[in-house]
């Protein structure tokens, strides 16, 4: 498994960590430091075993309130970040 920590911008919560399978392509694994802990905690089972492509196309653009992202959308962000260094 590939791990990676991504920092969020915009968002409540402050970090999060990111396990791809060694190709990068498959979620394995994701969780949340900050933010709103049930809400995290379900997307983080929910996105587990799925393809970085497919929930990023769900996912990616998604709005929190007021601001121009969210902790789901940031996560889009940090799984491209994620895939691309383990393909490195």
């Amino acid at each position: 498994m590939f791990n990676y920590d991504f920092r969020p911008r915009g968002v409540c919560s402050r970090m999060i960590h990111i396990g791809l399978s060694d190709d990068g392509n498959t979620i394995e694994r994701v969780s949340f430091e900050g933010g709103c802990n049930g809400n995290l905690k379900a997307i983080s089972k929910l996105v587990a075993g799925h393809s970085v492509d497919e929930i990023s196309g769900i996912l990616a653009g998604n709005t929190c309130g007021p601001r121009q992202t969210s902790c789901a959308d940031q996560l889009t962000r940090g799984l491209a970040e994620a895939r691309e260094a383990a393909q490195a």
